[in-house]
């Protein structure tokens, strides 16, 4: 009894060091971290920097002009066309669906919940054939959109609606559970000092909330830029005219073009790795934001 009582007195001595949290020896976490090091390596950075190697093999101007031929800069245009227009709406949604979720109770709460997580549980292939059995020839209004030459399917109206059906979950949520952790106190309190809805939402919410909005702008948008499936089905592969990067880099590749596929792989990977980079950066400030905050409630109390 004796030796238990020193035992709990020299752990909770002043200065004595805390017992780890895990008790594994060295050679067991150094064959984790080695396994997981060495998955990140054969599947993640072995891909990486052989997509830029076979662009840049055959010298800089071969990989230049491939980037720059007509085909190429229409699918990057489009690219560009498509996030432009899909993020912002994507946006707007996302900020309304997590305001409503988060700060108000009402009927079909939990039914809104799963329809936004529906893209997540749904193929991007078969997402694009629900646009083709709604809009195309044989669909619902194919024969009034024809009579009428409106091009959805086979268009870029139709690589929009794709692209934003498989992207619209991101920013919701991202906003959702961040919203829900703050509670509604500070938007009643503007309420109760006279501010309008708009005054609340401009000077107390968006405060709040900026740094999970552009972290889930910024996963919606390079899924956006970088979708496949969706897109594949309903832009009719038309060149110069309805592919994007992904769909232009299958097809120059199906024609063994190897460095203009991989030149415009590449430009998708550099995508992919300034969107790491930016995640990193507003993860880094939103957990010093967080920090700073629990630091400012202590030094209240």
């Amino acid at each position: 009894m004796s030796g238990a009582t020193s035992t709990l007195t020299a752990h909770s001595a002043p200065g004595a060091r805390a017992p780890s949290a895990t008790t594994e020896p060295f050679i067991v976490r150094a064959i984790l971290i080695g396994i997981a090091l060495l998955f990140l390596g054969l599947f993640l950075f072995v891909p990486l920097i052989s997509v830029f190697y076979e662009a840049l093999k055959k010298g800089f101007d071969v990989y230049w002009a491939a980037l720059i031929e007509p085909d190429a800069v229409s699918a990057i245009k489009l690219t560009l066309l498509t996030a432009a227009i899909a993020v912002p709406l994507n946006l707007v949604f996302g900020v309304a669906a997590a305001w409503a979720i988060a700060k108000f109770q009402f009927r079909g709460k939990q039914f809104l919940i799963t329809l936004i997580d529906l893209p997540f549980s749904v193929s991007p292939v078969i997402a694009g054939l629900i646009y083709v059995l709604i809009f195309g020839a044989q669909g619902w209004f194919g024969t009034y959109l024809q009579d009428n030459d409106i091009k959805i399917i086979f268009a870029v109206p139709g690589i929009v609606l794709a692209t934003i059906f498989v992207t619209f979950p991101f920013v919701a949520r991202e906003l959702i559970p961040l919203m829900e952790a703050q509670g509604s106190e500070e938007e009643e309190a503007a309420r109760v000092l006279g501010a309008n809805g708009f005054q609340i939402f401009w000077n107390v919410t968006l405060p709040n909330i900026k740094w999970g909005l552009l972290y889930g702008v910024i996963l919606c948008n390079a899924r956006a830029m970088g979708e496949f499936g969706a897109v594949s089905v309903v832009s009719g592969h038309i060149r110069g005219l309805t592919n994007t990067l992904p769909l232009h880099v299958e097809i120059v590749y199906n024609e063994y073009n190897f460095t203009a596929a991989f030149a415009t792989a590449s430009l998708l990977a550099l995508l992919a790795l300034v969107t790491l980079v930016l995640k990193s950066v507003v993860e880094w400030r939103s957990a010093r934001v967080i920090d700073a905050d629990a630091a400012t409630e202590n030094v209240q109390k």
